[in-house]
């Protein structure tokens, strides 16, 4: 089995939901992101997904195109990140760790040579945030070969036959956006994602995980009861990384992780 797969049973068998968090690789510097890495898990975070800092994050609201911005203007490269996601796999081997990247930064290093790359420094998966599933079908057999999961990501206004689609190219989990537009913290949820979960239940696609705006313990329980098996929290984490810092994270980390468990 998968880490995703062996996770989502583990927290099925409790009755929690998943949390995961984001971080921008290489933001403020290589140390202090590796520091960071480490202060996610310690807290509580079940997943991890991480960026690798690009100059046009198109998906991405301010605070984390300010983190790519940071970690380039620190000299953050690709293969810095491979690093960083290598040594983090040896201090945590069961941990799943997706990237969510863009298509520009996987062409630029060669698709195959970037997937190599990801198995070897201990990747779990792929989420390229501006490839549309009409042109997915290539990076997904890419992946296949290399033992990645392609992540998908779906709203609650994409078709039935995309998601359909995205059922028969994804796999590890499904990203669900709580909203239109792109990442950010905000005050209120409003989810309509009732029928968004219940068909991609329907047509046997990899769990629902909800991103995009998710920055308080309520939002996690208003997703989870909404039926997400579980969050991930990027814009709150980064940040609170980059104003308060370390600890701050992980007791943030920890608040959240808290909300996925039954009351």
């Amino acid at each position: 089995m998968s880490r995703y797969a062996n996770m989502f049973e583990r927290l099925r068998a409790r009755g929690e939901g998943a949390f995961g968090a984001f971080l921008m690789l290489g933001d403020p510097d290589l140390k202090t992101c590796a520091t960071l890495l480490d202060a996610v898990v310690e807290g509580g975070a079940d997943m991890v997904e991480v960026g690798i800092p690009f100059s046009d994050p198109v998906a991405d609201g301010p605070v984390i195109q300010a983190a790519a911005v940071r970690a380039l203007q620190a000299g953050t490269r690709v293969d810095d990140c491979f690093q960083l996601l290598s040594d983090f796999r040896s201090r945590h081997p069961s941990v799943p760790v997706g990237i969510l990247t863009y298509a520009n930064i996987v062409a630029a290093r060669g698709r195959d040579r970037f997937l190599a790359d990801a198995v070897r420094s201990g990747v779990d998966s792929l989420l390229i945030a501006d490839v549309p599933s009409l042109e997915a079908e290539p990076y997904a057999e890419a992946s296949r070969q290399a033992g990645i999961d392609l992540v998908m990501i779906a709203a609650p206004n994409t078709p039935g036959q995309t998601l359909t689609r995205l059922a028969r190219l994804g796999s590890g989990y499904t990203y669900c956006v709580a909203r239109a537009g792109v990442t950010g913290e905000r005050q209120e949820l409003a989810l309509e994602h009732d029928q968004l979960f219940s068909t991609l239940g329907t047509v046997g696609a990899p769990p629902p995980v909800l991103g995009f705006g998710i920055s308080t313990p309520q939002h996690v329980r208003q997703a989870l009861d909404a039926g997400a098996a579980g969050v991930i929290s990027g814009s709150a984490i980064v940040r609170l990384a980059i104003e308060v810092g370390v600890d701050a994270v992980r007791l943030f980390v920890s608040e959240m992780k808290a909300a996925t468990r039954p009351a």
